[in-house]
């Protein structure tokens, strides 16, 4: 009886008949012989059926199976270097589950909102493929890094009463007769959680209601955010350019094929090795000041062409720290030798993606806290959870944030966060 296997696997099977569960991703036919291309969400793999050696029955069905036909088919493995993937089916025998005629994306031209409506489709295709499985890569890495070290997951909740990251950006909900809010960021509550473990990360989806339109912007996307007690700014670097050297080693170890399909320049992602550069927001300033296309003011955040201008100076990600306090969040610390600079610290990627990772040291101090609340207007009431982990046994500590989809997008080298998410939610987009 043939072995059940997947595409991934052939190679253990090469000389042996065995059975594949999957679609027709195309097929071509001459005369008394057809050639289907077969994908199981694995790989893909040419399945060669001569009319001589199967059944009538399964020749005329794989005939009139379009595109996204499903079936399974029984054959030997055979090595060869010509056919993708490097193996081929010599198939036996089969059966075809579901013919399908008229499978609305074909090998053609399609808009980008024609794809996103059919999303649910459009996901089968071998790009997208690629970038899931990528994505997954990614994700399995992340996890991997940050078990190696001691850290333990504690995910923060959806539903907040109250604005992290600023109250403009926030979607409120009906909760039982109250306002509550989808959450912005897991910070917050993962630093309540790192006092009790110690080392933690919360990953999850996050929501932002900017009315962006950019390549650069999701309203929902996943978020992971360590947060780590006794660490300063310094510590906070350290761990953020460790772990974005470990994720794109493996994932140059693990996903090869996949980077390969997205025809990645594999060169630019084996050039990501520590250590990276770490810059002031002032000496950031000066190379913008210096570049003759720059509207940069000193004393603003850096926008997505500044963030550009900067991260093309160098050949791998820089770390630009210490930012003006007064465009940064009131829960980061300031700078003892500068009170107008925040320690915080942004990760620029290279090839204009921009921002990765956004993270700082976290303000210790009960009063100076309870002051930047009351300076930020933000109601204190809300926050006396959080104040709490300042009145019984605050220490030194912070940590970061880093958007999935963005940090996906770049490692894949797709140039819009759209493609990085399965189902991507953007200022017009609901739906599918």
């Amino acid at each position: 009886m043939a072995v059940v296997t997947t595409v991934e696997r052939l190679s253990e099977h090469v000389g042996q008949t065995v059975t594949l569960q999957g679609w027709i991703y195309a097929r071509t036919s001459k005369g008394k012989l057809h050639f289907v291309q077969l994908r199981d969400g694995t790989g893909v793999v040419q399945c060669v059926l001569f009319a001589k050696n199967v059944s009538p029955e399964l020749f005329e069905a794989v005939a009139g199976a379009g595109q996204e036909s499903s079936l399974v088919l029984t054959g030997e493995v055979k090595a060869d270097e010509r056919a993708p993937g490097g193996f081929e089916i010599g198939v036996s025998e089969g059966r075809v589950l579901q013919a399908v005629d008229g499978y609305p994306i074909t090998p053609k031209e399609h808009g980008t909102d024609f794809l996103l409506n059919h999303r649910h489709l459009w996901l089968r295709s071998r790009r997208q493929w690629a970038i899931m499985r990528l994505r997954d890569g990614i994700v399995t890495a992340l996890r991997g890094f940050f078990d190696q070290r001691g850290f333990v997951c504690v995910d923060s909740p959806m539903f907040t009463p109250n604005a992290c990251e600023g109250t403009s950006t926030l979607f409120s909900v009906d909760y039982f007769g109250d306002t509550a809010y989808l959450t912005q960021s897991g910070q917050l509550y993962a630093e309540a959680s790192a006092m009790a473990l110690g080392k933690v990360y919360c990953f999850g989806p996050t929501f932002r209601a900017e009315k962006s339109k950019t390549r650069r912007h999701l309203t929902e996307f996943w978020m992971l955010e360590p947060e780590v007690a006794f660490a300063d700014l310094d510590d906070v670097m350290q761990l953020a350019e460790d772990m974005i050297v470990h994720v794109v080693g493996e994932v140059l170890r693990r996903r090869r094929t996949e980077l390969e399909v997205l025809e990645r320049d594999l060169s630019k992602l084996e050039a990501i090795q520590g250590p990276f550069p770490r810059i002031t927001y002032d000496e950031a300033a000066k190379i913008l000041a210096d570049h003759p296309e720059s509207e940069f003011v000193y004393g603003d955040d850096f926008g997505a062409p500044d963030e550009t201008i900067i991260s093309s100076h160098f050949d791998r990600p820089v770390l630009v720290h210490r930012y003006p306090a007064a465009v940064k969040a009131f829960y980061m610390k300031r700078d003892p030798e500068d009170e107008t600079k925040a320690l915080a610290v942004d990760l620029l990627g290279t090839e204009g993606v921009g921002e990765l990772i956004g993270g700082s040291q976290r303000e210790d101090d009960l009063d100076v806290l309870l002051g930047r609340i009351r300076e930020h207007e933000l109601p204190q009431e809300a926050f006396e959870w959080y104040l709490d982990l300042r009145r019984y046994g605050s220490v030194p500590h912070g940590g970061f944030g880093l958007g999935l989809e963005r940090f996906v997008a770049w490692i894949a080298g797709v140039p819009h966060v759209r493609e990085a998410s399965p189902f991507p939610r953007m200022m017009t987009r609901l739906s599918p």
